[in-house]
């Protein structure tokens, strides 16, 4: 939700003003506007299961799109330069820059277990923007033939992001220095990238490029998320009515927990705290899961299985000793956030012991 609003500010600057100062705790404009928009997606997914259907394809369409286009016009005006060659000069040397107290930017090598923790810290944004490619699974009871079509989407939803993730990031390569990524405005690379094509109006352009983007992400979060309150209910492992349904069989009760808990969210910190709760929080219940597939092997070797691991069991464990070494990295680089998203996580262990573990 921040991110909309960080962009959002591009059009309006006030929102980055502040509502309401307590001393101890501030509220931003932004923060009541992302507030906002979570009431108004959980009020229509509430109202019937089409309508974030329609908003989903209508926003994640507009957003293929956008970035099919920043991609063909990126690789178009960067052909006409040396930014990309420039930029693999020293791409395999590592940097790491200082601002001293009278404005002098220093720069310092970066090598050993510095750099394998500052390759960590960078991992948390392409780990957040990809978090979603398992979100189908949460309304696997609404989708025809889940055996087939849940691993299909599953794949080719991954496979898809990752080729343009990968080049959009090659259109950035080939349109800005390397200074100029590191150094963009409010962290704004794609808007940066998009003035060196349109020229001003780029930022604006971008800018609302990004918040539709990220207005259909937030519906697809909370479209999928609400599910899985819904089912943690249904096996008594969350509060009985969230696994109530309305008359449009939507789980409404969950979708405004969720909606509540989102809104408390964006009240408790920056994007980048948030970022980083979300992160270490998701990542360890990947691991968890991932070791499931072991667990379940060794306790039910004759359960049906529609679909099986593939690679097992080489890859599921190269990724969970991959998964794991990340999450030391993050304690290492931002050990108050990653503690603070891990005790997030404990809190619901006092519930499942009062409620679950009668089940």
């Amino acid at each position: 939700m921040p991110l909309r609003t960080k962009y959002s500010a591009v059009f309006f600057p006030s929102l980055n003003a502040t509502f309401l100062d307590l001393g101890l705790v501030k509220i931003q404009v932004a923060q009541l506007i992302a507030i906002g928009s979570v009431i108004l997606l959980t009020l229509i997914n509430a109202k019937g299961l089409r309508n974030g259907k329609i908003i989903q394809f209508v926003f994640t369409s507009a957003k293929l799109f956008a970035l099919f286009g920043l991609i063909i016009l990126g690789v178009y005006f960067g052909l006409k330069t040396n930014v990309f060659q420039n930029n693999w000069v020293d791409a395999w040397k590592a940097f790491k820059t200082s601002t001293a107290a009278n404005g002098e930017i220093s720069i310092t090598p970066l090598t050993g277990w510095a750099l394998v923790v500052a390759l960590g810290a960078t991992m948390i944004n392409a780990l957040f923007s990809a978090d979603a490619w398992n979100n189908v699974t949460f309304i696997a009871g609404e989708i025809k033939n889940p055996q087939k079509n849940i691993p299909r989407s599953l794949f080719l939803g991954t496979l898809i992001v990752t080729v343009v993730y990968v080049l959009a990031n090659l259109a950035y390569l080939m349109l800005l220095s390397n200074e100029s990524i590191m150094n963009a405005p409010s962290n704004r690379v794609g808007a940066a990238a998009a003035q060196v094509i349109f020229g001003e109006p780029g930022a604006l352009i971008m800018a609302g490029l990004i918040m539709i983007s990220t207005f259909g992400c937030n519906n697809g979060l909370i479209l999928a998320g609400s599910r899985l309150y819904h089912a943690m209910a249904q096996d008594g492992l969350f509060l009985k009515s969230a696994a109530k349904i309305n008359s449009q069989g939507i789980p409404s009760v969950a979708l405004w927990i969720q909606c509540l808990w989102a809104s408390l969210l964006c009240l408790s910190g920056t994007y980048g705290d948030l970022l980083t709760y979300s992160t270490f929080a998701s990542l360890l219940f990947y691991i968890i899961t991932i070791a499931g597939i072991f667990r379940l092997r060794v306790k039910e070797p004759n359960a049906p299985r529609p679909y099986l691991a593939f690679g097992y069991p080489i890859l599921p464990l190269i990724y969970i000793v991959i998964t794991a070494f990340i999450c030391i990295l993050l304690m290492v680089h931002s050990p108050l956030n990653t503690l603070s998203g891990l005790f997030i996580v404990f809190l619901g262990l006092p519930v499942y012991w009062a409620v679950g573990r009668k089940q």
